[in-house]
């Protein structure tokens, strides 16, 4: 089985691509999804988030409370880290269950925004980078988050690897630029990796 990296900064257009696949019949394993489903239910994971960041990193729903969490940490580069070192094992051990739960696929797409900056890339065989222009992911996240100020999203990017850095390691690029077509892109992929194995 191929594991593939997928990664992009936010607004690169990393959803968009990962639906193409699914619909394509690929495992899609969404590490953003997984590692909010883990701090919501691994009950570890929830005494540490707590610990670090006091009864308000969760609402009175037992969700997370994201914009809370995303001040504090985005703002403070040693409380990210201890963050990402509780968060980060945990979604690392799901991950490799999903794997093993996948064994008879053809290939498989693990997403994570920060799939470099954490050191996962390590741990797949191909890397694909989804790269857009930044004023372009600004615009998308202000339209599908209207209470994100362009400064709270600034200080998002500024936490993650720029494109440049991105290309550099992935082994494919995905322009979604808007000036190409995805589609075309994402079949071209996947018909390379079902030929790979």
């Amino acid at each position: 089985m191929l594991k593939i990296g997928i990664t992009g900064g936010i607004g690169s257009g990393k959803s968009t691509v990962l639906q193409i696949f699914s619909l394509l019949g690929v495992p899609i394993y969404d590490s953003d999804s997984r590692s909010r489903w883990l701090q919501e239910n691994d009950k570890q994971l929830i005494f540490d988030t707590i610990s670090l960041l006091g009864n308000d990193a969760y609402l009175p729903d037992n969700k997370l409370n994201k914009p809370f969490i995303a001040q504090k940490i985005f703002s403070d580069k040693t409380l990210l880290e201890k963050f990402n070192g509780i968060v980060h094992p945990k979604v690392f051990a799901d991950s490799e269950k999903w794997y093993t739960e996948n064994a008879i696929k053809k290939y498989v797409i693990k997403e994570s925004a920060l799939l470099f900056e954490s050191g996962a890339y390590k741990n797949v065989d191909k890397v694909i980078a989804v790269v857009a222009p930044e004023k372009l992911r600004i615009s998308r996240i202000q339209k599908r988050d209207i209470l994100r100020t362009e400064t709270e999203i600034r200080a998002i990017m500024a936490k993650q690897w720029n494109d440049e850095q991105k290309i550099k390691l992935a082994h494919y690029v995905l322009e979604n630029d808007e000036t190409q077509l995805l589609i075309p892109q994402v079949l071209k992929l996947h018909d390379t990796f079902l030929k790979s194995n």
